[in-house]
């Protein structure tokens, strides 16, 4: 369940109750009149089954409560009450499978936006993958793989997409790819003081890499991966599961291949520095293109489930 705490203008509080009573899946009503203060109004709140939030959220934010009033959601770990037991049961579909398309968009603006934190940590990810790459050590490649904060540009660029936020979309990318590009340059300058300091080699960068050599060698296979990467991430994310072991599956085809570039490209090997970079590229296509297209089946998936639980309702 879910709880809605709204602030309300006055002459628009009987509109907004009527909607909520009558959206399926809402239950616990209140109405506090005059009680707002910044902005005055009245407050509203009410619980509603995570299946049918969406479609309230929605349906407020039509009335413009949004721009002039509050609209405030917060999950509700407990609920003992027999009121909302049959709200749950009424809406349509599972509680575990909805989408708060609004939440979405909220929490992927918020982790795809290019900051100082961001940059930091998608750079102390790939210096530790390339100290991973150069001594072909599974260890730090997962390590850098936890570090890794690209899953939330990544789930952002998705949602804007399927959600057609042109603005979005653009802070996403920018975040993405500048963000692996200051890593990589970052890189580079660190190769060249481990190498100074003798702690990285061309001659273990260039020896067999059982562990690591996959990196640059871009195939099918790598492909898959991250097509089902990339599903797994938007799944997690829309599911309000926890999305941290999915970034590390999203990073095993990102990170370490640009850490392996750029410690290629500080050593002049060009072959690798290439082979590299077309991991990378290929897997962030196939993590998008797996994105959005679970998203919009997703959103194909709950239409269908409004629609279905509407059409006996309007046959009565």
């Amino acid at each position: 369940m879910l709880h809605l705490r709204l602030i309300t203008p006055a002459d628009r509080t009987d509109d907004v109750v009527r909607l909520i009573e009558g959206t399926v899946g809402t239950a616990h009503v209140v109405v506090l009149p005059g009680a707002a203060r910044n902005p005055a109004g009245d407050v509203v709140m009410c619980d509603v089954a995570r299946e049918a939030g969406d479609a309230l959220i929605g349906g407020l934010r039509g009335l413009g409560l949004d721009s002039t009033g509050s609209i405030a959601v917060e999950d509700i770990d407990l609920s003992l009450s027999r009121r909302a037991d049959k709200a749950e049961e009424e809406a349509p579909g599972e509680g575990a499978d909805a989408v708060l398309w609004e939440h979405l968009e909220d929490a992927t603006h918020e982790e795809s936006t290019l900051s100082v934190t961001y940059v930091a940590f998608i750079t102390i990810a790939t210096m530790i993958a390339a100290c991973g790459v150069v001594l072909d050590n599974a260890v730090l490649i997962v390590g850098a793989m936890a570090v890794g904060p690209e899953f939330g540009p990544l789930a952002g660029f998705c949602t804007a997409l399927v959600q057609r936020h042109a603005r979005l979309a653009l802070r996403s990318l920018t975040a993405l790819l500048a963000g692996f590009a200051m890593a990589m340059a970052a890189t580079v300058l660190f190769s060249l003081f481990m190498d100074a300091v003798d702690l990285f080699s061309e001659a273990q960068l260039e020896a067999d890499r059982p562990n690591t050599g996959f990196i640059y060698a871009p195939d099918w296979f790598s492909f898959v991966v991250a097509v089902l990467a990339g599903a797994a991430g938007m799944l997690s994310l829309t599911s309000a599961k926890s999305g941290a072991l999915v970034g590390v599956a999203i990073s095993v085809t990102t990170v370490p291949a640009a850490a392996n570039a750029a410690v290629a490209l500080s050593y002049g090997d060009m072959g690798q520095t290439w082979g590299s970079a077309k991991q990378l590229l290929l897997n962030l296509l196939g993590i998008v293109l797996a994105g959005a297209l679970t998203l919009l089946a997703q959103k194909w998936f709950w239409a269908r489930q409004r629609e279905g639980r509407e059409s006996p309702v309007a046959a009565s």
